[in-house]
Formats: C-alpha cells, structure tokens, sequence
C-alpha cells in the first residue's frame, strides 16, 4: 500500500442529487441515477432507456434506436459526477466540455426498453483535463465503449 487512504464508495446518487451536481437539463440530462461511485477513480450511471426520448420520432421512426453520440455523452456525464465527486461542492454546476473522444465503438442498437449501465474510469487527471475510459452495457454485453477528455471550467 502507498499510505494513501481508499476513498470510500457513494451509493445510489438519484436524479435530484445529480441535477445539483451537473449542469445538463431535460431533454439533455442523460442519466437517471449513479448506483456507485468511487470519488477520483470511477462510476457506473444508469440510463433506463424510454420510447418517449425526443429523438427517436427522427432516429428511426419505424425502428427506434439511441444514436450513439448520446450514448457517449450519457458516458461523459456519469464521468462528470466522478469529478464533481472528487472536487466537492465548488465543482458543483460547472461546465465541463469535451476535449477528445477516441475509440469510439458501437457493439449493438440501444432501444427503448433497455437499460444502460455506464461503467465510466479515470484514466488521468491533470489540472482541469480528466480523462476516461468509458463502457455502456446492457445486461452483459458491451454496447459501446470510447475513450474521452474533458476540461471542466467556470461557467
């Protein structure tokens, strides 16, 4: 061990209590709960997935499923809370803005009824750039995974 003590675990984040952390509103706010957090090292967010999303009358109308840029931004904010997390109460509400998003994977269609579980890992950090690993799943299976940073900043 480094002497380091081991941040403890947050449990169960509902959406209220994200709402005060991060700034994304309806029809943006991409993630419904946090079921587990380890403040400076990773999340996982819950994102039930619902036919009455605004876009998919336009993606597809006939057979609806969840672009996969909504997908990664669902990453990025369960990511968000994973900083506001680590910085406490001053990061609150801030903007966070992508930098990079790389090695972006799309596995299989999200569609309504499902209910993505988004693994999200700090990779770095340094001044205001994070960077994480990123994995949305259904049940078992990986549906996309990407790579991305991002800059928090004063909004």
């Amino acid at each position: 061990m480094d002497g380091q003590p081991t941040p403890a675990v947050v449990a169960d984040i509902g959406i209220e209590r994200i709402m005060q952390m991060i700034p994304h509103r309806y029809p943006f706010l991409l993630i419904d709960k946090v079921v587990e957090v380890m403040p400076g090292e990773s999340a996982v967010g819950i994102k039930n997935v619902t036919a009455n999303e605004p876009h998919f009358p336009g993606h597809f109308p006939t057979k609806p499923v969840m672009p996969g840029v909504l997908i990664v931004e669902a990453m990025a904010q369960t990511a968000a809370v994973i900083v506001v997390a680590s910085l406490g109460a001053a990061a609150e509400g801030k903007l966070v803005y992508f930098m990079t998003i790389e090695n972006a994977r799309f596995r299989k269609p999200v569609v309504p009824g499902d209910q993505l579980r988004l693994h999200c890992k700090k990779e770095k950090q340094r001044l205001g750039v994070w960077r994480f690993a990123g994995e949305a799943r259904v049940g078992d299976a990986i549906v996309a995974e990407a790579t991305f940073s991002a800059m928090i900043m004063d909004s």
